[in-house]
C-alpha cells in the first residue's frame, strides 16, 4: 500500500486572514502541517526553498513584489513551482508572472478558496512530469553519450582489424592481398587518366644463408631494414608490399621508366650502403644484396594487372641470373609486340 505524503508548501501572503483561510483550505485537502507561513518578501527570501514542493505568493507584499519572490528562489532552486495567488486581476501581470517562470496565477475572486487545492495538485503533477521529462531527457542524453563511445570505440576496432587484414605485421608494409587490390585499382587508373604504371619486383640475394647464420630474429630486423629502405625512398601515393618471404614489390602510379629506374637505383644503393656499414661490424656475415626486376605499362603493355606484375618478375630472374645486386628492366621483342623475350640489366654501382 502506497502511503500518501502531503507535499510543503509555503504561502507568502501579508494579510493573516487570507493567509489564515488558504492554510486552512490546504491542510482540510493535504493534511495538516503542510503549509509553512511568511509574510513578506525578506522573510520568505529567509527560507530554503529546497525544503518546499511549491510556493503560492501574494503579487503586493509590504516589502516588495511576488515578482521578487519568484526571482530569488528560482536563484536558488531554477525547478521550484510557483504560483501567485493575488486579487489583481490583471492580464499583464498574469502574463509577466508567466514569463518570469511562474506556473500558475490564480484571482482571489468567488469560491478561489475551493480551487486552490486543485491548483496546487495541478502544478504539482506538471512539476513531477517535468522532472521525469529531464531525467529521461538526461538518461537518453546518457544513453546517446554512451552509444556514441561504443561507436568510435567500434569504428577504431573496426579500423584496426582492416589495418590487420591488409597490412603485413612483421614490416608493416600492406600485404598480398591489399596489393592485389591496389593493383586492380592502379591498373584501371592508369587506362582512365591515361597514365605510366612501374611495378618493382625485390627481392635477397642469400638471404636464407644470412637467416641459417645469425637466426631467424636477425632475419627479421633485416627485413624490417628492407621495409623502411623502401617506404623511405616511395611516396605516399606508391604502394610498398611484401609479396612473400623476402620478396618486396612496389607499384609507382603516374610513373614513367626513367623516374622509376631512378627509384630503384636509390633504393638499391641504400640498402647496399646500410649492408656494407653492418657488414664491418659482421665480417663472418654471408653477404646480402638486393636484386630487382622493373616493369613499366609503356615498355610491357601487360594486358592484364597480373602481367604487369609477372613482367617485374620476368625481370627480376634476369638480375638474379646475372651477377645479382642489380635492377633490370622489362623490355618486349619489338618483332614479337606484348611477348616478353628478354629484360636489360642495369648494374647498380
Amino acid at each position: 500500500m502506497t502511503t500518501h505524503v502531503a507535499p510543503r508548501l509555503l504561502i507568502v501572503e501579508d494579510d493573516a486572514d487570507t493567509a489564515q483561510l488558504i492554510t486552512e483550505a490546504l491542510e482540510d485537502h493535504f493534511g495538516p502541517g503542510c503549509v509553512t507561513h511568511a509574510d513578506h518578501v525578506r522573510a520568505a527570501l529567509a527560507l530554503d526553498p529546497h525544503g518546499f514542493d511549491l510556493i503560492l505568493s501574494d503579487m503586493n507584499l509590504p516589502d516588495g513584489l511576488g515578482l521578487d519572490v519568484l526571482k530569488g528562489m528560482l536563484q536558488r532552486r531554477p525547478d521550484i513551482p510557483v504560483v501567485f495567488v493575488t486579487g489583481e486581476g490583471i492580464l499583464d501581470n498574469a502574463l509577466e508572472a508567466i514569463r518570469q517562470g511562474a506556473y500558475d496565477y490564480v484571482v482571489k475572486a468567488g469560491d478561489y478558496l475551493f480551487a486552490i487545492p486543485i491548483v496546487v495538485e495541478k502544478n504539482l503533477a506538471i512539476w513531477r512530469t517535468k522532472r521525469q521529462n529531464k531525467e529521461l531527457e538526461h538518461r537518453l542524453q546518457s544513453t546517446l553519450e554512451q552509444v556514441n563511445i561504443k561507436n568510435a570505440q567500434l569504428e577504431e576496432m573496426v579500423a584496426k582489424l582492416e589495418t590487420m587484414a591488409t597490412t603485413d605485421p612483421l614490416t608493416g608494409l600492406v600485404n598480398r592481398r591489399a596489393f592485389n587490390e591496389a593493383l586492380v585499382r592502379l591498373y584501371n587508373e592508369k587506362h582512365r587518366y591515361n597514365q605510366d604504371l612501374a611495378c618493382f619486383m625485390i627481392d635477397l640475394d642469400r638471404f636464407k644463408q644470412y637467416n641459417d647464420t645469425l637466426g631467424h630474429q636477425a632475419g627479421d630486423q633485416l627485413l624490417q631494414r628492407v621495409a623502411e629502405v623502401l617506404m623511405t625512398n616511395c611516396r605516399k601515393t606508391d604502394v610498398v608490399g611484401r609479396y612473400g618471404g623476402d620478396e618486396f614489390v612496389i607499384l609507382l602510379p603516374m610513373t614513367d621508366e626513367a623516374t622509376a629506374k631512378q627509384v630503384g637505383q636509390r633504393i638499391l644503393r641504400e640498402f647496399e650502403l646500410s649492408m656494407q656499414t653492418f657488414e664491418k661490424s659482421h665480417p663472418d656475415t654471408p653477404r646480402v644484396r638486393m636484386s630487382a626486376g622493373l616493369a613499366c605499362f609503356s615498355k610491357g603493355r601487360p594486358t592484364t594487372p597480373e602481367q604487369l606484375v609477372s613482367q617485374a618478375d620476368h625481370a627480376l630472374y634476369h638480375s638474379k641470373h646475372s651477377g645479382r645486386g642489380q635492377l633490370s628492366v622489362f623490355n618486349l621483342n619489338p618483332t614479337q609486340p606484348h611477348t616478353p623475350s628478354h629484360a636489360t640489366g642495369s648494374q647498380v654501382n
